[in-house]
């Protein structure tokens, strides 16, 4: 595996041809862009979904082009003050086009899953996060391997029919 830069991964988002999976196993993250948003929604301030922009963007042109993006979030219940940040605005990415779905950890107990969260674009690359313990991106970890490959087509298979569409999920969860 080799690791990529952040400007090479971010390229895979426009260059796929037809499918990015994204499988999110983690309860918490803190990427650099998230922070001031999460913070000012934990402190109760307001926050508009500006910053988000670029990504919706992407998926607008990637679905106009015929591309499909489906990200299904392993998670553990009650969710983590960050899943129910992220929850209250996950309909803006359903309403451009990706398909987000939500799986309680307790569904997956018999689904071999790779060690880290992942993108697979067109069951050709995989790109492996690794994430520190606060939920930064350390490093992207690409490969072309077969076995991984496969591993992470059927990983994400198998979640996906555990899964539950992000409006079933949000009713279910969200909390004032």
């Amino acid at each position: 595996m080799d690791s990529i830069t952040y400007e090479e991964f971010d390229a895979l988002f426009t260059s796929f041809k037809r499918e990015a999976l994204h499988l999110e196993m983690r309860d918490s993250y803190g990427t650099a862009a998230e922070i001031p948003h999460l913070r000012r929604w934990e402190a109760g301030e307001p926050d508009d979904a500006d910053w988000l922009q670029p990504w919706f963007d992407v998926i607008s042109a990637g679905r106009r082009a015929g591309k499909f993006f489906r990200r299904a979030r392993i998670v553990s219940e009650p969710v983590s003050n960050y899943q129910r940040w992220v929850l209250k605005d996950t309909h803006l990415y359903v309403d451009v086009g990706e398909d987000i779905r939500w799986v309680p950890r307790s569904r997956v107990s018999t689904v071999s899953l790779p060690g880290n969260d992942f993108w697979l674009f067109d069951d050709e690359v995989v790109i492996f996060l690794i994430f520190a313990a606060s939920g930064l991106v350390m490093d992207r970890h690409r490969t072309t391997d077969r076995s991984a490959i496969e591993l992470c087509r059927t990983s994400f298979e198998e979640v996906w029919k555990l899964s539950i569409p992000n409006s079933e999920y949000q009713s279910s969860q969200a909390r004032p």
